[in-house]
């Protein structure tokens, strides 16, 4: 019985392959001509981009075309395999020697490169053992050689230094006996690097060890054109159509990150099982339902984004953005690392702002986890009516007590500790998520303000927080003023305010909590809450 040809799938693991995956043109993303010219120019460069964004499958086209076109000898190589030996530097550039004499066996069929990754190997020092395998399989070439190296910010220490180190060594020997061109790729640029050395007991930046490069290039997202036609090889292949609302959708959601778009696709017509008969029309309403399958499971890569909040030069980016403070006071270089790894991206006047609304959710939620287990409060739901209506009277007075009680504590866990307070209140509204609500949280630079949006079956209310800081007014007019804008924009006459005074010398927060109903400048009713 003849087979029937297999479906392709959206990708959301490793590099695309075209006979699995819909995908993109490889080589579309970028500028080939520059490309080309930084080729032919014989430079050294930097290819970066986020994690799972395309760049292994850009670099493998680009080393095929490269070698279909007979000009160069192209050869592509992922170190990431040296990355488990860290600063053991002598067994990590052995691995690296063996990865370029096997990779050029496998893609060049060349009988030669084992054996000399071998003899070098058994006879010379690892501190250069890099850079005469280069030059001695670059001299045996009829054709300029063009490398790539994948993943090379996957090295730590000595061993990271030594490797640009080396292939700075070759530099003015190319194009006949090294690399006439040697692209270095990774999630940052390398002026992003800071490799502690234990050898030389000190910080080196990659710039310092690797000052030949010429260019950096940052592979960009996809454009809402790009995932539309993603999109439609779907339809094409199947007859599965997406609505015009639920490809706007995806766009909305993912803002073109190139995982986010394939496993938005992937979630709503493979692993929802309703939509796998391929006569359902894939509408707005799953892809939301998609979007919050993927939040709450938390995939690889959506873990590999919130681990790096833990990093210091992020959370000295993103800290102060959920706050609402100015931009200008953002150290720029953070700002541009942060970029660089994808989770904020430049709006138009030098703006910025989280990359995407999936990451703008992810990112509150994840810093709330923490918190949330360690909330010693034995919740019930005194706030929900009979009929399951939202009584918000109730939820004031459980947050009041909640906050008295264990306010103080939980604040000093928190390890984002200029938005502790917003992160606890969040800990505790997530209660209400989990009780079948949800959150909307907007934040924008330059406002001092967070906003939020609860949604209860079809009862909403809306909330502004904001910090009273040691040597500044108190915000209470400016907030009854931005809560009357946020308000009219939702169609709605009432809300809270809450003011968390984090001043020197203040009664305990047991003492100093308090609520009250004010009228906004609109003449709205408004719940002031001081904590």
């Amino acid at each position: 019985m003849p087979m029937l040809p297999r479906e392709k799938s959206f990708n959301t693991a490793g590099p695309c392959r075209d006979h699995l995956h819909y995908m993109l043109p490889p080589t579309a993303r970028f500028d080939m001509d520059e490309i080309m010219n930084l080729i032919r120019d014989e430079r050294y460069f930097v290819l970066h981009a986020p994690r799972q964004t395309g760049k292994t499958t850009t670099l493998l086209a680009l080393m095929h075309q490269l070698n279909a076109e007979g000009e160069f000898r192209a050869l592509y190589t992922n170190v990431e395999r040296a990355q488990g030996y860290r600063e053991n530097m002598d067994s990590a550039l052995q691995v690296i020697t063996r990865a370029l004499a096997s990779d050029a066996q496998r893609w060049l069929g060349d009988p030669q490169a084992e054996a000399l990754a071998q003899e070098l190997i058994n006879s010379i020092s690892s501190a250069d053992i890099l850079t005469v395998f280069l030059k001695k399989w670059c001299a045996q070439s009829d054709k300029p050689c063009v490398l790539f190296l994948d993943e090379i910010d996957s090295l730590v220490g000595d061993t990271l230094i030594s490797v640009l180190r080396q292939l700075r060594a070759g530099y003015t020997d190319r194009p006949r006996y090294f690399p006439q061109t040697i692209i270095l790729c990774g999630v940052r640029d390398v002026r992003d690097y800071r490799i502690h050395s234990s050898s030389e007991k000190t910080v080196i930046t990659g710039g310092s060890a690797f000052n030949v490069k010429s260019e950096s290039l940052r592979l960009g997202d996809f454009t809402e054109g790009d995932v539309n036609m993603l999109l439609q090889q779907h339809t094409d292949a199947t007859g599965q159509p997406f609505t015009p609302d639920a490809m706007r959708q995806i766009w909305h959601y993912s803002q073109g990150q190139p995982w986010l778009v394939n496993a938005l696709a992937r979630e709503v017509v493979y692993n929802m099982r309703e939509n796998r008969d391929r006569s359902v029309t894939i509408t707005a309403p799953m892809i939301d339902e998609a979007k919050e399958r993927l939040i709450i499971r938390r995939d690889t890569h959506l873990d590999q984004l919130t681990d790096k909040l833990r990093e210091p030069r992020v959370r000295r980016v993103i800290e102060p953005m959920l706050a609402g403070e100015t931009a200008a006071d953002l150290p720029p270089d953070d700002v541009q690392y942060v970029i660089d790894l994808g989770l904020i991206r430049k709006l138009p006047g030098n703006a910025i702002a989280i990359a995407n609304p999936i990451y703008k959710e992810i990112i509150p939620r994840d810093l709330t986890d923490n918190t949330q287990i360690s909330i010693p409060y034995e919740f019930q739901p005194v706030w929900r009516t009979p009929d399951g209506k939202l009584d918000t009277g109730k939820l004031l007075e459980a947050f009041l007590a909640f906050w008295r009680e264990h306010g103080q504590p939980l604040l000093r866990s928190v390890h984002y500790t200029e938005i502790a307070p917003h992160i606890v209140l969040l800990a505790f509204l997530q209660r209400l998520i989990n009780g079948g609500g949800t959150i909307l949280r907007e934040y924008a630079i330059g406002t001092r303000r967070m906003d939020i949006l609860v949604t209860y079956g079809d009862q909403r209310l809306a909330m502004e927080l904001k910090v009273w800081r040691e040597g500044r007014k108190d915000p209470t007019p400016q907030g009854l003023t931005q809560l009357d804008k946020y308000l009219a924009g939702l169609g709605l006459d009432t809300g809270w305010l809450v003011i968390f005074d984090q001043r020197d010398g203040l009664p305990d927060i047991e003492d100093r909590t308090s609520a009250e109903v004010v009228t906004s400048p609109a003449g709205r009713h408004i719940t002031l809450i001081r904590a």
